[in-house]
């Protein structure tokens, strides 16, 4: 997919994404600790599955489940040298599974380890997410995703990485607190002038709260956008069952509806994180669908 395709594509209205992928893999059965990247590759189905109904509800761009398929995340399984190998057998996984049916997004996130929160350097990371990004581009993605990022910096370090290796789309979302600023400094608003300025084809948040919290944040943003705006936010804030379990505060229909505020704020390309399910999705669809022709 080209930038231009990319563009055509924000221009004819709201896109649906998807909705959670590894609060779906828990409920599915996978333990907390392990790779998840590894047991998505031992469950195939369980992956397909979620990412079919995800099709069937109205997403239009499917995140592949490479989130943590870079060289230092794998690293903590003793993974690190798999890492085109995983990301290839994921993206063709996603493949296999839903055709041509939706866009496949290559999904990256943050290490979380850039300095001075960690130890690597703003050159460490370009070559982690050169490694990771070529091997997308490779397996077939249509386009990127750098998600749940923390802080402006490292979402930087994954668009030069992007622009070095391939000419793919690339959307941008960070983690944001409800007043709209990133868990590692800076505002929302900074974040949208900044990252559109270095060639992100979209940028918004995810993650983070409710959408029930975050009208203000997106309003924001657009003001300052000029390029489509992103949010996927979670299905309100969990709580924590006595089985250990996250149960999140909003139902399929209250989300919708928050989520319709938020594109009447300005987010153009929507979706659920954590807590969402393909019901999510279907709710949200369903809203969008009755809004009067030209909204």
């Amino acid at each position: 997919m080209t930038r231009d395709a990319f563009a055509q594509l924000a221009a004819q209205g709201v896109i649906l994404l998807d909705g959670a992928t590894g609060s779906n893999l828990m409920t599915a059965g996978k333990p907390r600790g392990v790779c998840t990247e590894q047991w998505v590759l031992d469950h195939p189905l369980v992956l397909q599955d979620l990412q079919r109904a995800y099709v069937t509800a109205g997403s239009q761009i499917i995140y592949a489940p490479t989130f943590g398929a870079n060289r230092y995340s794998l690293s903590a399984f003793s993974l690190e040298h798999q890492t085109r190998e995983i990301n290839r057998r994921l993206v063709a996984l996603c493949r296999e599974g839903i055709g041509h049916t939706a866009l496949i997004a290559g999904d990256l996130t943050t290490t979380g380890k850039m300095q001075p929160q960690g130890d690597l350097t703003y050159e460490d990371l370009l070559d982690i997410y050169k490694e990771q990004i070529e091997s997308l581009a490779e397996a077939g993605v249509d386009l990127l995703v750098a998600e749940t990022m923390l802080g402006v910096n490292e979402t930087m370090a994954a668009l030069d990485a992007a622009s070095a290796v391939c000419d793919l789309p690339m959307m941008c979302s960070l983690t944001l607190e409800a007043d709209g600023t990133a868990l590692f400094g800076g505002s929302a608003e900074e974040a949208v002038i900044t990252l559109q300025e270095m060639g992100a084809c979209a940028v918004g948040l995810n993650c983070s709260v409710g959408p029930d919290q975050l009208k203000s944040v997106v309003r924001g943003m657009k003001k300052v956008a000029q390029v489509p705006v992103i949010a996927k936010p979670n299905a309100g804030m969990p709580v924590i069952s006595e089985t250990g379990q996250a149960v999140y505060s909003m139902d399929a229909s209250h989300f919708a509806a928050a989520m319709l505020e938020l594109v009447e704020a300005g987010a153009s390309i929507i979706g659920g994180c954590c807590g969402t399910t393909p019901d999510y999705i279907r709710a949200v669809k369903a809203l969008l669908d009755q809004r009067p022709a030209g909204q």
